[in-house]
């Protein structure tokens, strides 16, 4: 439907949808008041028992895995042992609050939200699901938030601190901290979010005003004018949906500015330690208002400066092209509006983090099935990391590794600027990808090991052998003796082939950390394991219960003394982990 010519067809069609937009927001609203108990008692109390049920293994364990890392020095230890304390005693009222806050809004939204989808076009009987949709739906997705809450808590806490307590020091040196000037650090730090908690808080709340006005007239502006958001007739009532909810946003927006700024003050302390001067700590901490204020302005598209003074706190002055105030400055990009024909020459593509992840998940039971099948996988594999007992990471990060270097050795080959998909259609470049986080972290890392892969030039035999060597080389000994064909020739070749593996590895590791990665690859898991079955015609429960039982908690803090006693090989094995080595910044 194209949006209407004319200001008074624009007013017409106004008028027509404020009916249909005030009917679904009512029947949500309603919908939001009768499940909002049930949705805030189920979160509420999830997320309270995973907080207080973990709370003692995540004191113990952190101390255990500070102590007896290797990476920090003795001084070090003792600060962090201090810092840390003050962290966990925060972290059960603060994660609480945060899920009571978490669970009635979700209660109340996420209703409302599911009945203005189910106008969208393609679904047949609309008045159904306007009346049933979000009811079922919203329990279901407040027990998905606390499995993924679960694994965010569990998994992925235990991977990063065993990680923490496996690695040795980088280049034979711990990090060390020197203890002299830690208490002019602190100072700095405590005076700095002491000034800039409050200063900040009241120019955010000044500026509110102005972003909660500015927002209402751009959203009735696009809504008159059938512009932005409210383009496209499908998402007409969540734009009109964004204008109720804009005060939420200028809420948020100070409420995060708050949070902000008691990091941006304390970071003097961090200032203090580098430049060795209590003095350049008190002038960064006035110069980070300056840097609040001018990046507040970019934001609102307000005029540049700031009235605050902003010294140097830095006895070298940076280069411009890293220095913070070229990271708060408005890109030129923002000084003239792109225009539509620019636009369409370079197409955004429409895709999300989540929606990558799930392509990934599909490979990984595509190429998983057909490992099994030739035996490269086995049915312990599968069963010992559904168990959460893939040690070796085989299934867990070697299976996801594999499938993200075969699209990397499928793009290298194909001369792809970017990262071609399983389709070999879809493409995501540094310029048309999509801009979110997710990808600021990993798309870069990828694409340096892809221009790696292409400059390299592997041979069939080689792309096959570093395959096998990043499905694998969790487990030393496995990779030992299996066959994983003709290694290189060369020392020099060997050795490149094992440090992309062991990057590839890395980065794998630190996408399964993710809150839906687990809880999504255990999907896939299950199924790789049910075809597996099928063609087998083997029964699972015959097969579980000859295999050993999982490992429990306290099993994995004590495995480190255990291994005092157990032969060299198994030591080695323990400290050659690859991919414990890859840090993503």
């Amino acid at each position: 439907m194209e949006p209407p010519s004319g200001i008074w067809a624009s007013l017409w069609n106004f008028i027509l949808f404020l009916p249909f937009f005030i009917g679904l927001l009512l029947l949500g609203f309603i919908k939001g008041i009768i499940m909002f108990p049930v949705v805030f008692l189920i979160m509420t109390t999830g997320v309270c028992a995973i907080i207080l049920g973990l709370w003692p293994v995540h004191f113990f364990y952190t101390y255990y895995c500070i102590l007896s890392t290797k990476q920090f020095g003795p001084a070090l230890k003792l600060v962090l042992c201090i810092c840390i304390l003050a962290i966990l005693i925060a972290w059960p009222p603060i994660g609480i609050a945060c899920g009571v806050l978490g669970g009635a809004a979700y209660g109340l939204l996420a209703p409302s939200f599911a009945t203005f989808q189910a106008v969208e076009e393609g679904k047949t009987d609309k008045f159904y699901h306007c009346i049933c949709d979000g009811i079922w739906s919203s329990v279901k997705g407040s027990f998905t938030i606390i499995r993924d809450f679960l694994d965010v808590c569990y998994f992925s806490y235990f991977s990063i601190m065993d990680d923490l307590r496996r690695q040795g020091p980088q280049e034979g040196k711990y990090y060390e901290i020197s203890l002299f000037y830690v208490p002019l650090a602190l100072i700095a730090g405590v005076l700095g979010a002491m000034v800039d908690l409050p200063v900040i808080s009241i120019i955010a709340l000044f500026k509110s005003f102005y972003m909660l006005f500015k927002g209402w007239h751009r959203l009735f502006h696009d809504c008159i004018g059938r512009e932005g958001p409210f383009l496209e007739t499908i998402c007409v009532p969540f734009a009109g949906l964004a204008i109720l909810l804009w005060p939420l946003a200028v809420v948020g927006a100070v409420l995060g500015s708050m949070v902000s700024s008691i990091v941006l003050g304390a970071y003097a302390a961090v200032i203090v330690y580098q430049e060795r001067s209590f003095w350049f700590g008190l002038c960064y901490i006035v110069a980070s208002l300056s840097i609040y204020d001018e990046y507040s302005n970019d934001i609102l598209d307000m005029p540049e400066g700031s009235c605050f003074p902003r010294p140097c706190y830095r006895k070298k002055t940076l280069p411009q092209t890293t220095s913070p105030s070229a990271s708060f400055s408005r890109p030129g990009s923002f000084k003239k509006p792109p225009s539509r024909t620019s636009s369409m020459n370079a197409p955004m593509l429409d895709l999300k983090p989540l929606e990558l992840v799930d392509a990934l998940l599909d490979e990984c039971q595509r190429h998983g099935e057909v490992m099994a099948s030739e035996g490269i996988i086995t049915f312990k594999d599968i069963e010992d990391a559904k168990h959460n007992k893939d040690s070796g990471g085989v299934i867990s990060i070697g299976l996801p590794a594999y499938c993200i270097l075969q699209s990397l050795i499928r793009s290298a080959n194909a001369n792809s600027p970017g990262i071609l998909l399983s389709d070999d259609v879809t493409e995501i470049t540094s310029s048309n990808r999509p801009k979110d986080t997710f990808f600021d972290w990993f798309l870069n890392p990828l694409l340096i090991i892809k221009d790696q892969i292409k400059a390299d030039n592997l041979s069939e035999t080689e792309e096959e052998y570093l395959g096998k060597l990043v499905l694998l080389s969790g487990d030393p000994s496995r990779l030992k003796n299996s066959n994983i064909g003709l290694a290189p020739e060369t020392e020099l070749r060997q050795a490149e082939l094992d440090a992309l593996a062991r990057r590839l590895r890395g980065i794998t590791k630190s996408i399964s950390r993710y809150p839906t990665f687990r809880r999504r690859f255990d999907g896939s898991v299950k199924n790789i394991l049910e075809e597996l079955e099928k063609k087998n015609g083997g029964s699972r429960k015959s097969r579980a219960s000859n295999l050993p039982r999982s490992r429990s908690m306290f099993d994995r803090i004590f495995s480190q003394k255990s291994l005092k006693g157990k032969t060299n090989d198994h030591l080695s094995d323990q400290e050659n982990e690859p991919e414990t080595d890859i840090e993503i910044r």
